[in-house]
């Protein structure tokens, strides 16, 4: 029987649903735990979003679930979250690994991503994603995921990110992993932020892309799995 717990955080504009498949692939290793960002699946939500809103939606399941010390799995933008929960409430977190995740934030690349985040657009040159967000979010809530995606994006380029001093502030062991067809994050970048901190090391999986969807499963679970149990 498992023993270790292990919480996946869901990236930007996903849900739990994303990582489905990942955590029934690691339950004979680990007690795996998931859940919706605010305003994201099927919790609703009236806040701004923020990766700080997000940290204490992680510090409050932590807590109520008494998973204190849990290892912690990010993908995207639940990589940042997980990062800045081990800096603000390192009681909670214990390995951490991120896959995906985009730090180098600037006021133009934030500006870059947003203008993918159009619903009407969405709606009109990519109907198969419209669907696809319209089952995760609900018909009523799709386009307002992507509305407040896109305001947390242009906050993060204007200044609301995680900087050098913060990262080396992180004493837990932390796999950044990175995929090399990723094309919203650069390896450049991760290993960046591999230098500072700690107890970081880089992994880089040859053929992932960013969408963790179109990428292999089985693979990533080994390499969750041989970091946490490693």
């Amino acid at each position: 029987m498992p023993t270790k717990n292990l919480l996946l955080l869901h990236g930007a504009l996903g849900s739990k649903e994303q990582l489905a498949r990942l955590k029934d692939l690691l339950t004979d290793q680990f007690i795996v735990h998931s859940l919706d960002f605010e305003g994201h699946g099927d919790r609703p939500s009236d806040q701004v979003f923020s990766i700080e809103l997000f940290t204490e939606n992680v510090k409050d399941f932590i807590l109520k679930n008494g998973l204190e010390q849990t290892n912690i799995f990010g993908y995207s933008m639940g990589g940042y979250v997980a990062l800045n929960l081990a800096i603000k409430y390192p009681e909670l977190a214990d390995r951490i690994l991120t896959f995906g995740t985009k730090f180098n934030w600037t006021k133009e690349s934030a500006e870059q991503e947003v203008k993918m985040l159009n619903p009407d657009i969405i709606e009109q040159k990519v109907p198969k994603f419209a669907g696809h967000l319209k089952n995760l979010h609900g018909l009523e809530n799709w386009k307002t995921v992507l509305h407040k995606t896109a305001g947390m994006m242009l906050e993060l380029g204007n200044g609301a990110v995680l900087h050098a001093d913060s990262f080396e502030r992180i004493n837990q062991q932390v796999l950044i992993a990175i995929g090399t067809l990723d094309n919203m994050v650069s390896i450049e970048e991760s290993k960046n932020i591999v230098a500072h901190l700690k107890n970081g090391q880089l992994k880089i999986i040859e053929g992932f892309k960013h969408p963790i969807e179109k990428n292999d499963p089985l693979q990533l679970a080994k390499i969750i799995n041989d970091f946490i149990n490693g």
